[in-house]
Order: C-alpha cells, then structure tokens, then sequence
C-alpha cells in the first residue's frame, strides 16, 4: 500500500467514527470493486433504485452492475417529456434506495453538497428509505467551508463542461457567483446528521472517483 493510500485510511478511520456519532453508517473499500460488492449486499434483491446525477456511481462500475441484477431500476433520463420526468421523481421519492455521491465530505462527517434543481439533494434529506452514497477519497476536505470551496472550483466547472452547460464558470473554469440561466448551484445543502439513524449509508472508497 502506498503511504498515500495508507494516510487516506487512516482519514477514512476518522470520518467513519464522526458518521456513526451522526447517525449515519459508514464503510470503507480499498477498491471499486469492492465497494460496488458492499454496495449490492446493501440491497436487497428487488429494491426499487434510483439515483442522482454522478460520475462516481457510472466510473466505480456500480451502474453496470445494477443493469444485470434483479431490481426495480427508476430513471428519470428514460423521460421524453416535462410530465414523464415529473412522474418518475415521484416514484424516486418513494423508492427503497437512492444511489448519490456526495460533493465533499468533512473529517468531521459532514456532507457537502450543491445542487442546481435539487432532485438529488431533496432525496438526500427526505423521501427514500434508504441513501447509499459511495465516494471517493478525494472527496475529502478539512471542514464544510473547504467543501464549498472544493465544490465551487473541483467539481462545478467541470460538470457545466459534461452537461454542456454556458455559465462563467464553464467557460473560465473559476465560479463567478453567478445567475446565470444555467446555474447548477442553486441549492446548498449541510447534512450534519441523519435524522433517521442509518437511512443514510456511505461507502467511502481508496480511489480518486468523480469531481
């Protein structure tokens, strides 16, 4: 193990010790694989699923693995029109697990997350029975405003850039704040503990995964 490696299971220790104290469950994997392997013995066979937009869930593998089991599997992208994705968040709400990454997670086990119209982030704190997040370890930050920060400069540029957004911060790659039509920064969202104890499950994984 690299001392890289090492220094982030150590973090992971820490922060699986501050999740429990928040009423939230926490794992670690060293790898994708076995994360994706955790994640799946967390649900049940026939669970209905759905997810939130995020490039940990598709490069981790676990959206692979979901195609090939035995659930009920809600996405709201199969939507062709405003009534059809309307009707698909509502079962989202009601569904057995929702599947999300988190923005950025504190020592101190709290999650860090923006959201532009809040689909993820309202399944977050109410809806679903069950929450599993997996995230990688670069999701790491000292405290809630070193996540904003992170938020602001690691993770929204680039994700205007993959949903083909125009806002300054597509274009400079530095937020500017901004108002913009296209805004992906509408909501924030501090989940410093889960008000149902262990709805909310995070798998935290020894890679770098997602923005």
């Amino acid at each position: 193990m690299s001392f890289i490696k090492q220094s982030n299971a150590n973090q992971a220790a820490t922060i699986l010790k501050n999740l429990s104290r928040r009423n939230i469950e926490g794992y670690f994997c060293e790898t994708c694989e076995e994360a994706v392997q955790k994640a799946l013995s967390l649900m049940p066979e026939s669970s209905s699923i759905s997810w939130g937009g995020s490039m940990t869930l598709t490069e981790c593998g676990l959206m692979d693995a979901l195609k090939t089991g035995n659930y009920t599997l809600i996405d709201r992208a199969a939507a062709t029109t405003p009534e059809e994705k309307r009707a698909l968040y509502a079962k989202t709400v009601l569904a057995d697990y929702f599947l999300m990454s988190t923005n950025a997670i504190t020592m101190d086990g709290e999650l860090v997350n923006i959201d532009g119209t809040a689909n993820r982030v309202s399944c977050l704190c109410y809806g679903p029975s069950h929450v599993l997040i997996l995230a990688g370890m670069n999701k790491v930050v000292n405290n809630v405003q070193a996540g904003l920060d992170r938020i602001r400069t690691k993770a929204a540029p680039p994700n205007t850039n993959r949903l083909g957004l125009k806002t300054p911060c597509s274009m400079t790659g530095a937020c500017q704040d901004c108002y913009s039509p296209d805004c992906i920064c509408s909501q924030i969202v501090i989940t410093r503990r889960s008000g149902i104890k262990d709805r909310i499950k995070l798998i935290l994984i020894n890679e770098d995964l997602g923005f």
